[in-house]
């Protein structure tokens, strides 16, 4: 077996590539990162220093960021669901919000994480504020775009879900999305029921104790 991806079941940028791999049925070995598996951290960390996971190993070849890792897949390791248009103009709008949902709603929601995480009361709470105040200005624009849309481009489900699914998975838990977002919260139900990430969330349930704010009891 060529591919090995290495990352963590509840990490959301590693769930992102998962989403990627299920839809195609990419075969791969998962190399979990953690206390009981020593000699894949090593191996990682010799292979990326800068220790942000995913990676994915194909052969020798090291890559990493979840965005070019699943273009690489498409391009070395295409499947029957092609996540990035092959118009350059819709492909754009593909990659833009992608973007979107990493820099403006997985990140949103991180400074919650990382105030909790600290431990310091007075973080955590300045943290949340934060999370609150982005995560309200993203959800209102994203209820906006997804008018008329089953996806979040359009009829297909593209890179820009796959960056999506963990974003408001994550990002609900963090701050709930309002009954005055129906789109946005039809979406990410929709994304839920998706087999690829209806997997990777059920591979990351015994994991749940970890997030720092209290995993809800639901999905």
């Amino acid at each position: 077996m060529s591919l090995a991806l290495y990352g963590h079941p509840f990490s959301s940028y590693t769930q992102k590539v998962l989403i990627a791999l299920y839809e195609n049925g990419t075969p791969f070995e998962f190399r979990c990162i953690g206390p009981d598996t020593p000699q894949h951290s090593a191996e990682w960390l010799r292979r990326w220093p800068l220790r942000k996971f995913p990676m994915l190993l194909d052969g020798e070849r090291d890559v990493v960021e979840t965005s070019i890792i699943i273009e690489y897949l498409q391009l070395v390791h295409p499947g029957p669901v092609r996540l990035l248009p092959e118009d350059p103009k819709a492909a754009l709008d593909v990659r833009f919000l992608e973007r979107f949902f990493d820099l403006h709603v997985m990140n949103a929601a991180q400074h919650a994480v990382d105030g909790a995480l600290t431990g310091d009361a007075t973080k955590r709470k300045d943290g949340l504020a934060m999370s609150v105040e982005k995560l309200e200005r993203a959800y209102g624009w994203l209820e906006g775009q997804l008018a008329g849309r089953t996806w979040a481009t359009g009829d297909d489900f593209t890179l820009a879900d796959c960056a999506a699914a963990p974003s408001l998975f994550y990002a609900d838990w963090t701050h709930r999305i309002s009954e005055s977002h129906p789109r946005l919260r039809a979406y990410r139900s929709r994304l839920l029921a998706r087999p690829s990430f209806a997997r990777a969330v059920n591979e990351a349930r015994p994991y749940r104790p970890l997030f720092p704010l209290g995993a809800p009891d639901r999905d």
